[in-house]
């Protein structure tokens, strides 16, 4: 980065990545608490019972037995995601505050924090 714009610009896209990251993160974790609430439900019922299931749009009737170990396999799934996007997210906020401190960037917050004292 040559000037001064640049700068800020090269922190503005680090902060917009880190709120897309954020978003992704808190979607995946809805979507994992959900596979975790249908795997609480359909652990304790009978294995032979129907359960429903929606794939592709298309809700096709399987028994628990069938179902459970998908929604198990897709919740560890998940867990990676969830984990991976939260190492992610770590490591660019260490990447912007080290460029924050780099360039003593400051937000308007803090500007106005340091005016009133």
């Amino acid at each position: 980065p040559k000037n001064e714009q640049e700068i800020v610009s090269a922190y503005r896209q680090m902060q917009s990545e880190m709120q897309g990251l954020i978003q992704n993160l808190t979607k995946v974790e809805m979507e994992r608490n959900e596979h975790r609430l249908v795997e609480e439900t359909l652990t304790p019922l009978d294995p032979d019972r129907r359960a429903f299931r929606l794939v592709g749009g298309v809700l096709v009737e399987r028994t628990v037995r069938e179902v459970l170990p998908t929604v198990k396999e897709h919740r560890a799934n998940l867990d990676a995601v969830v984990q991976n996007l939260k190492d992610k997210l770590d490591t660019k906020q260490k990447e912007a505050a080290a460029w924050k401190a780099k360039y003593n960037i400051k937000t308007q917050e803090e500007v106005a924090a340091a005016s009133r004292q």
